[in-house]
C-alpha cells in the first residue's frame, strides 16, 4: 500500500495506476486533521486526506463572514493533545482558530499527506476484493481497505426556496461563502435568518449599512457571551506554568457540561435560562414592540441556544428594522412580505443555515451489494454510536448520525470517536476482523434506546405544556426522530466510546484478498 502521498502523485505522474490506500480521510477540517495525527503516531503512513478545497480548516476556512467566531471558550475548542497558550479572546474569532488549525497540521506533519482539490464523488465497496473504489471529480480514481469520512456536520449551506431569489439585481450570498469584493458600507442590506451566524454578522453588517432589514422567521434565545481579551499575563502564565491550561479547560468542560443537566434531565431547569435570557434582553432592549418580536415561543435548548454580546444591542440601533412577516418573494430590488410590503435592499445575506448532517448528499456512497447511502438515509440518517453504518464495511463517520452537542465542544467528540476509529483499523491492520461493519442488530438496539432517551429531554416533540414550550427544529428528521443530537452527557458518551466491542460486528469469512489487504495495511516499523 501507499506509504504516503508522494507516491500518488508519483503514480499519477508516470501515468500509473494509484497505488492502494490502507485509509482514505474525506475532509481536512478538525476531524479529518484529528484522525490523521492518530494514525501518525500509532505509526501507519498508508493514508491519505482528500481535500475538496484549496486548503485546510473545514467550516472556519469557509466561514469568513464579519464577526465569525466561535460560541464555545477557546481552550475547550482545540484539541487536548495539542493545547495553545496564545488565544486572544475568551472566544476566538475565525481567523484565530484557522491559524491554530494550519500549526497544529504542520506540527504533526499532516500537511505532506493532505490532497488537495481533490474531491471525492463516488465510493463503491467492491465485495469480492474487500475495498473501497474511490472516483474524484476529475474522473481520477483510488482505492482504500477503509474509509473515514470527516466531511463535517453543517458544511453545505441551506439555500431557502423564495420565489424570484435569483432574480435580484444585486449581490446575494450566504454567510459560508461570503463575498468579500462586495463593500456593504453605505448600502441597504437584508439578512435573511437570525440563527448562529447571523447572530454574529448582523452587529457588523449594522455598522457599515445605511440601513439593515432583518427578517426572522422564529425568535432564538440568547444569552450573554461575556467575551474578553485574555489578558497578556494570562498567556503568559499558560505558557509557563506547567498544568495551567489544563486546569482552565477543566472548568470550562465542567461548566458546559452542566447545561447538559436541564437539556437532558429536567428541561424544567432550562427555566433559569429563560430568565437570564430574558432579563438580558429587557436590559438591552427598551422597546416594548420589539422586545416582544424577538421573544421565543419555544423551551430554551429546544434550538441552539445562542451566545452573543452585540446581537440585542444592534437590534436597537435606528438603522435596523425587524421583520418578522413571512417572505413572499425576493424582487429586483426588493424582499416582499406576505403583506405585500416591499423591502427595498441593495443586497442580500442569507444566513439560512446549512442541510442536516448526510455525507451521501455530496457523495454517492453505495455500499455491500450496491445498496446506496442516499436510499437509506432518505428519511434521516442513522447509524452506531456516530461512527459506523450498517451494510457499509470499512466505513467510518466522524460527528456521524446522533453525536452532536447542545452545550459542549465537538472536539471532545470527535477525540473520542477517533479513538474509537484507531481500534476499528487496528482489527483490520491485524487481521482480526478483515471487514468492520456494524450488526443490524446492534445499530437498531442503539437507535432504539437513542429514542426512549430522548423522551426526557427537552427536545422531545412535544406539543407543550405548563411548564414545556412545544418543541420542533432541524434537529428532527422526515420520521420526527432527532437524528442530529447525543441525547445525554458528553463524558457518557466518551465513556461509551472507551473500547470498540467485536461483538457489535460483523465477521465475515476470510479470503485470500482481503488477507492480503490486512498485511498490507499493518502499521510500518
Amino acid at each position: 500500500m501507499v506509504s504516503d502521498i508522494e507516491a500518488i502523485r508519483a503514480s499519477e505522474q508516470g501515468g500509473a495506476a494509484a497505488p492502494e490506500l490502507g485509509v482514505a480521510i474525506l475532509g481536512a477540517g478538525f476531524a479529518g486533521l484529528c484522525m490523521a495525527i492518530k494514525l501518525l503516531e500509532s505509526g501507519r503512513r498508508d493514508f491519505v486526506v482528500f481535500e475538496k478545497a484549496a486548503g485546510l480548516g473545514g467550516t472556519w476556512r469557509d466561514n469568513t463572514y464579519p464577526g465569525c467566531a466561535c460560541d464555545v471558550p477557546s481552550h475547550l475548542y482545540s484539541f487536548s493533545f495539542d493545547q495553545s497558550a496564545e488565544w486572544s479572546r475568551t472566544y476566538a474569532p475565525q481567523p484565530e482558530i484557522l491559524a491554530y488549525l494550519k500549526r497544529v497540521a504542520a506540527r504533526h506533519g499532516v500537511e505532506r499527506h493532505i490532497r488537495y482539490e481533490t474531491a471525492i464523488t463516488s465510493m463503491v465497496w467492491d465485495d469480492a476484493a474487500r475495498l473501497w473504489r474511490l472516483a474524484t471529480d476529475d474522473g481520477r480514481r483510488f482505492t482504500a481497505a477503509a474509509v473515514v469520512s470527516a466531511v463535517g456536520a453543517l458544511h453545505i449551506p441551506k439555500k431557502p426556496a423564495i420565489p424570484g431569489l435569483d432574480s435580484f439585481d444585486g449581490p446575494a450570498f450566504h454567510t459560508a461563502r461570503w463575498r468579500h469584493d462586495v463593500d456593504l458600507t453605505g448600502r441597504r442590506v437584508a439578512v435573511i435568518g437570525t440563527g448562529a451566524s447571523a447572530i454574529q454578522v448582523i452587529p457588523a453588517v449594522a455598522e457599515r449599512a445605511s440601513h439593515l432589514t432583518v427578517f426572522q422567521r422564529s425568535p432564538p434565545w440568547v444569552l450573554p457571551r461575556h467575551d474578553r481579551a485574555v489578558s497578556a499575563m494570562s498567556r503568559w502564565l499558560y505558557r509557563h506554568v506547567p498544568g495551567m491550561l489544563a486546569i482552565r479547560r477543566f472548568v470550562q468542560y465542567w461548566r458546559a457540561e452542566s447545561v447538559a443537566l436541564g437539556l437532558v434531565y429536567k428541561p424544567k431547569l432550562m427555566g433559569m435560562g429563560q430568565k437570564a435570557s430574558a432579563a438580558f434582553k429587557e436590559r438591552e432592549i427598551t422597546d416594548p414592540d420589539l422586545r416582544l418580536k424577538l421573544n421565543p415561543f419555544y423551551t430554551l435548548g429546544c434550538k441552539r441556544v445562542l451566545l452573543s454580546d452585540e446581537f440585542y444591542a444592534a437590534m436597537t440601533r435606528p438603522n435596523v428594522s425587524l421583520v418578522t412577516d413571512g417572505i413572499r418573494e425576493v424582487r429586483p430590488h426588493a424582499v416582499v412580505t406576505d403583506d405585500g410590503r416591499e423591502h427595498p435592499c441593495d443586497a442580500i445575506v442569507l444566513a439560512t443555515g446549512f442541510e442536516p448532517f448526510n455525507p451521501s448528499l455530496g457523495i454517492d456512497i453505495r455500499g455491500r451489494h450496491g445498496r446506496r447511502l442516499a436510499d437509506d438515509w432518505r428519511d434521516g440518517p442513522e447509524g452506531f454510536r456516530g461512527v459506523a453504518v450498517t451494510g457499509y464495511p470499512n466505513y467510518f463517520t466522524l460527528m456521524g448520525p446522533n453525536s452532536g452537542l447542545g452545550h459542549n465542544s465537538i472536539v471532545f467528540m470527535i477525540e473520542a470517536q477517533v479513538r474509537y476509529v484507531m481500534q476499528c483499523l487496528g482489527w483490520i491492520a491485524s487481521g482480526r476482523l478483515l471487514e468492520v461493519e456494524v450488526r443490524a442488530e446492534a445499530q437498531r438496539a442503539f437507535n432504539d434506546d437513542i429514542t426512549r432517551r430522548f423522551e426526557r429531554t427537552v427536545w422531545r416533540d412535544t406539543p407543550g405544556s405548563a411548564w414545556q414550550l412545544p418543541c420542533r427544529s432541524w434537529y428532527v428528521d422526515a420520521r420526527g426522530r432527532n437524528t442530529t443530537l447525543w441525547p445525554g452527557m458528553s463524558w457518557g458518551y466518551w465513556l461509551a466510546m472507551r473500547t470498540a466491542d467485536p461483538a457489535d460486528y460483523v465477521a465475515p469469512a476470510p479470503s485470500v484478498a482481503a488477507s492480503t489487504i490486512a498485511s498490507a495495511g499493518r502499521p510500518a516499523a
